[in-house]
């Protein structure tokens, strides 16, 4: 059975190989997530947003996530404080029923309160990231 060896052989080649590959595209992810981080963090810097070490450290942290997405994602809070979050409620029921009433007509309308509503957050989170 001169064959059988044959077939082993070339299937570790084959994992090698598919390894070695998924090592490279992995990599090349990496360092072009880490130039958009990065030319993010500048843009951010130049607007004021942020300090350069704050952008440092935006872009260490992001790249650190990156490498490590499943400890992001099963404790994210763990890692940040040992307190919880304060999250604020607005009451909008004037302008949910106005706009329940009015969806065919108000359909654009709630759809740039609801990208206001994120430019708020976004702006919040900055600032709040300042503040640390």
């Amino acid at each position: 059975m001169p064959g059988f060896g044959d077939i082993i052989q070339k299937a570790v080649y084959l994992g090698v190989g598919l390894a070695a590959y998924a090592g490279e595209k992995a990599g090349s992810k990496l360092s072009e997530l880490r130039s958009q981080v990065q030319k993010l963090a500048d843009e951010m810097v130049e607007r004021g947003e942020m300090t350069t070490d704050e952008a440092r450290r935006f872009v260490e942290d992001m790249m650190k996530q990156a490498q490590n997405p499943s400890s992001t994602i099963n404790s994210p809070q763990e890692k940040t404080s040992s307190q919880p979050r304060q999250i604020e409620i607005l009451e909008d029921t004037e302008e949910e029923s106005s706009n329940s009433q009015n969806s065919n007509a108000g359909g654009n309308q709630n759809v740039d309160n609801l990208r206001q509503q994120v430019l708020d957050l976004q702006e919040e989170l900055r600032r709040l990231q300042r503040d640390r």
